[in-house]
C-alpha cells in the first residue's frame, strides 16, 4: 500500500470514485460537508490543508485492498486526465455598475481569487448552478444575463462554462467559511491585479468592458 503524498481535490475526489460514494456519503464518511466535497470537484488543484490531509490519509489506510487498487488505477495518468476533463463547472460573473464580485479559495494557490463557481452535475442546468453556487458562497442574489462561453480551464484542467450575471440583491458576505476566506467587490478596472489577466477568459473581459 503506497500512501498519497500531499492530497489535492482532484485525487481526493479520485479516493471518493474507488470507494463508490456519492458527494453526500463520502461526506459524511469524512465528517466533512457535502459543499465541501463539490468544491474539490470544481477546484482539482488545490492542495488541502494539514487537517484534511489527516482525515484523508485515515480514510484511504482505512478503504481496504479492493479500494486502494481501484485508487491506483484511477491515478494513473491516462485515467487522471480524462476524469479532469469530465468535470463541468458553472462560473457566475456577477456584476454590479463597475464592481465584479469574487471569493478567495483557501488552500489553493494556483488561483485563490476566483469567480463564484459550483460543479454541474450529469443532468443539471449550467446557468442554475452558476446563481444557486454565488448566493450559497457570498449571499448575493443574481440573475444571468447570457452565456459567455466555455473552455478547458487553464489552471484547473476542467470544462469551465461561464455566465454573465447581474446583481439583484443581497450583501456579498462569506457564507462559506470552511473553503473561502474573503468574499469581494471589486472594481473591474482592477480585476487583474486579483486574477491574472492571461488566467482571464478573454470573452469575460469584452463583456464587462460592455458592462
Amino acid at each position: 500500500m503506497e500512501l498519497v503524498g500531499t492530497w489535492t481535490g482532484r485525487t481526493a475526489c479520485l479516493l471518493q470514485e474507488a470507494m463508490r460514494m456519492t458527494n453526500e456519503v463520502f461526506a459524511e464518511h469524512l465528517g466533512i460537508s457535502t459543499r465541501t466535497i463539490t468544491r474539490w470537484h470544481s477546484s482539482p488543484e488545490m492542495t488541502h490543508r494539514i487537517e484534511v490531509q489527516q482525515i484523508l490519509d485515515t480514510a484511504y489506510e482505512q478503504a481496504g485492498e479492493a479500494v486502494q487498487r481501484r485508487f491506483a488505477i484511477l491515478t494513473r495518468p491516462e485515467s487522471h486526465s480524462i476524469a479532469a476533463q469530465a468535470l463541468r463547472v458553472a462560473i457566475a460573473v456577477v456584476v454590479r455598475g463597475a464592481e465584479v464580485l469574487l471569493v478567495c479559495r483557501r488552500g489553493d494557490a494556483s488561483l485563490r481569487w476566483q469567480f463564484p463557481a459550483g460543479m454541474v452535475k450529469p443532468g443539471g442546468l449550467s446557468a442554475d448552478v452558476a446563481v444557486q453556487e454565488t448566493v450559497a458562497e457570498t449571499g448575493v442574489h443574481a440573475a444571468v444575463r447570457r452565456h459567455l462561453g466555455e473552455r478547458l480551464h487553464p489552471v484547473t484542467g476542467v470544462i469551465a462554462d461561464y455566465h454573465l450575471c447581474e446583481y439583484l440583491a443581497g450583501e456579498a458576505v462569506n457564507s462559506d467559511l470552511v473553503e473561502n476566506s474573503a468574499v469581494a467587490w471589486v472594481a473591474i478596472n482592477d480585476l487583474s491585479k486579483f486574477i491574472p489577466a492571461d488566467k482571464i477568459y478573454p470573452p469575460i473581459m469584452a463583456a464587462l468592458e460592455d458592462a
